[in-house]
């Protein structure tokens, strides 16, 4: 029941506003990923921003299982097999930042899009996790079976090569 595994990996791009920007980081995370990303809309309207409630701002896309594993370790290989102590928290998520997302290994420079950013968020679990987010019964997890940072890292290392800075 201690075993930890990769529940999910979620790519998202920020872009601040719609039309072509959020164009060119959706054809950005397709590439990268080989799925369909779905944008995301603002929660609130900012005048000084120009942005408006409702409207798309940023893109995101989640992979779960063998795909995100295979996206793991070619993340890792972009970001030098090194990750800050500072990417964990005690709940089993790491989450990082990609300057420019040609340094992916399978990712071409495609004129088109031009060179962005993306943020990664990588979550772990356990067995028994789900019983969060069952409809009926729903509990907590107990303190003993929560994932510190101390088990994601060393989950890391052990299963990536990962080395903690």
């Amino acid at each position: 029941m201690k075993k930890i595994t990769v529940a999910k990996v979620v790519l998202n791009m920020g872009v601040g506003k719609s039309g072509e920007p959020i164009e060119r980081a959706k054809r950005a995370l397709e590439q990268i990923s080989g799925q369909k990303p779905s944008p995301r809309a603002a929660k609130a309207t900012q005048r000084d921003w120009g942005v408006h409630k409702g409207e798309p701002i940023g893109v995101a896309v989640t992979l779960r299982k063998e795909p995100a594993i295979a996206l793991i370790k070619r993340l890792f290989t972009a970001k030098g097999s090194q990750i800050k102590g500072s990417s964990f928290d005690n709940f089993g998520n790491i989450s990082f930042g990609i300057r420019e997302h040609i340094d992916i290994p399978g990712v071409k420079y495609d004129p088109n899009i031009g060179i962005v950013g993306l943020n990664i968020s990588i979550s772990l679990t356990r067995p028994g996790f789900n019983i969060r987010i069952r409809s009926k019964h729903k509990a907590s997890v107990g303190h003993g079976h929560t994932i510190t940072a101390d088990d994601a890292k060393a989950y890391l290392s052990q299963t990536f090569g990962i080395q903690v800075v």
